[in-house]
């Protein structure tokens, strides 16, 4: 039986369930490819994901940057996870805490997460998939000189929540 608890609450928005069948497309995508290269016997196939996901991250971050006007985590914000956006809903977003230097969110469902399990994928599986992932978000960061970001507990082991942390560099 899987450990993971991944149930959406908000699935009364058919533009969120639409916007979330995409996420799930996207995950999709990423496993098939991941499980082809591996039946290659390609042995570095996690890290041929890792590299992927965290050039995509860049390049989603220095489109970030054009848009972002500042230099603070609450600047970052505006773009990252828009107060009235739409990704606030499909990952059923939490703000825990928003200063210059901090800013935490828990995300309380993943799309990502549930199209891996339609696909029967195991946890240990659905885990690594999801650490690779998150490595676009970890790019996103990268190309911010001041910040920083940790992936802290993750509905894909298990827990209630993932922990996303963005942090000013000290």
């Amino acid at each position: 039986m899987s450990k993971i608890n991944n149930i959406a609450k908000n699935v009364n928005d058919d533009k969120i369930q639409a916007l979330r069948d995409a996420f799930g497309h996207r995950a999709m995508w990423l496993y098939y490819l991941l499980d082809e290269v591996k039946k290659t016997g390609c042995e570095n196939w996690k890290d041929i994901g890792y590299k992927a996901t965290f050039r995509c991250g860049c390049f989603h971050g220095e489109h970030f940057k054009t848009l972002i006007n500042g230099t603070t985590l609450k600047d970052f914000e505006t773009e990252f996870a828009e107060p009235n956006g739409n990704g606030r809903k499909i990952f059923e977003m939490e703000e825990i805490l928003k200063t210059d230097n901090e800013y935490y969110l828990d995300f309380h469902y993943c799309p990502l997460v549930e199209a891996w399990q339609k696909l029967g994928c195991t946890d240990e599986e659905i885990e690594v998939l999801c650490d690779i992932a998150m490595n676009g978000d970890r790019g996103i960061a990268s190309v911010f000189n001041d910040f920083e970001f940790t992936l802290g507990k993750t509905i894909a082991q298990g827990h209630n929540c993932c922990e996303i942390r963005f942090n000013k560099k000290k």
